[in-house]
């Protein structure tokens, strides 16, 4: 007896050529970016001074000042803890992305990352010179030039300073909320008072954060505005009054971008909807508006400096000069007025950009004071 086969046999499943989604090609493209960024900063790199701020009369780096602890090696320790602490935030933000998304903190984290880009700028309008025994980028690029010194890449772990204030701020305004009726301020008006906190918690983070970094002998400000400063005329001078308050104008923003209202929705995303910026992608436009804004107030904190440049009211010079292997920074003479023996560099922002036309101007060895001569010393 035969069977007949009464339907037709099973074909083999159509098998798919594999494809490249587009998300699988910008992952490779993101990847091959990060790979030549970290092979461009390493092979530039360089921790001494070049011929354009280096003292060719001084050999090694002596210090002629004793740093925090009296310990020498805090700069090999410093940068080693940036580069853990940027490594750990590179792996919370990614891991952050794919369990939550675009989550404000993260692109807020993007933003204060970004805005460094202006840190030459930010050096050289409050006169804040680091050691060129630093890691950094050449000096003779054009932009990072505008540094006194060098460009170095600690700034990449800025990102904990700019925004971390806005955690301890909004933590205390919740609590505060919490023991106050919703007809008080806190609750009227609760970005006013986010601010109010973020400025408070952000001056006295930067005053701890700053006094011990200088000390240290990462950087310094070789020119202060007498009043409202601390440790006046020595290496370790910091304008208190006037870093601390100004920098709380990247801080204050920064907080007040990501804080969510009633309906969940943060102020920038509300921003952006109202300009219209990506209005089918709320995450772009908030991003985009936290970029702008972030930015916009960066750069007056460093107009706010500039005016102290171009009044010359920041009169006090750190002495004695704490870096000897690279040239006195000393654009405007106040450092030789004050003794100080040169060879001196006055940077390549030194003329118009100074208000001073003519550039560096023609002073007399310690014609106001000698306490910056090396017999001082």
């Amino acid at each position: 007896m035969t069977t007949e086969r009464t339907s037709k046999p099973a074909s083999p499943p159509d098998i798919e050529p594999t494809r490249w989604s587009a998300s699988g090609i910008w992952k490779w493209v993101w990847l091959a970016l990060g790979v030549a960024t970290v092979v461009a900063v390493g092979w530039n790199a360089r921790n001494y001074p070049d011929a354009r701020i280096a003292n060719p009369a001084v050999t090694g780096t002596p210090r002629p000042w004793e740093p925090l602890l009296g310990y020498q090696h805090w700069i090999p320790v410093l940068q080693i803890f940036t580069l853990i602490a940027v490594v750990g935030l590179i792996v919370a933000g990614v891991w952050g992305w794919r369990r939550y998304g675009p989550h404000p903190y993260i692109l807020m984290s993007l933003v204060t990352t970004i805005i460094v880009w202006q840190d030459p700028l930010m050096n050289w309008a409050p006169y804040a010179v680091y050691d060129p025994r630093l890691w950094h980028w050449p000096e003779s690029w054009p932009w990072v030039s505008l540094a006194p010194t060098v460009e170095p890449f600690v700034v990449f772990g800025y990102v904990m300073f700019q925004f971390g204030p806005y955690f301890p701020g909004v933590w205390a305004l919740r609590k505060i909320q919490a023991r106050r009726g919703t007809d008080t301020f806190v609750w009227r008006h609760p970005l006013l008072s986010l601010g109010v906190l973020i400025f408070i918690f952000g001056f006295i983070i930067d005053m701890i954060l700053e006094v011990t970094m200088i000390h240290t002998g990462l950087y310094m400000y070789s020119q202060v505005i007498p009043f409202g400063s601390i440790f006046v005329g020595t290496p370790v001078q910091f304008p208190l009054l006037w870093e601390s308050s100004l920098v709380t104008l990247v801080m204050i923003p920064a907080g007040i971008l990501v804080y969510r209202d009633d309906t969940g929705r943060t102020v920038s995303e509300k921003l952006a909807q109202r300009a219209r910026i990506f209005t089918g992608r709320p995450a772009l436009g908030s991003f985009i508006v936290m970029l702008i804004i972030v930015n916009v107030f960066y750069l007056v904190y460093g107009l706010a400096f500039a005016s102290f440049k171009w009044t010359r009211i920041a009169t006090s010079v750190a002495c004695p000069w704490p870096y000897p292997e690279a040239k006195v920074y000393d654009p405007q003479g106040f450092y030789e007025q004050n003794g100080q023996q040169g060879p001196y560099s006055v940077g390549i922002a030194s003329t118009w950009m100074m208000a001073q036309p003519h550039g560096r101007p023609h002073v007399t060895l310690g014609s106001i004071s000698d306490r910056c001569a090396s017999n001082k010393q």
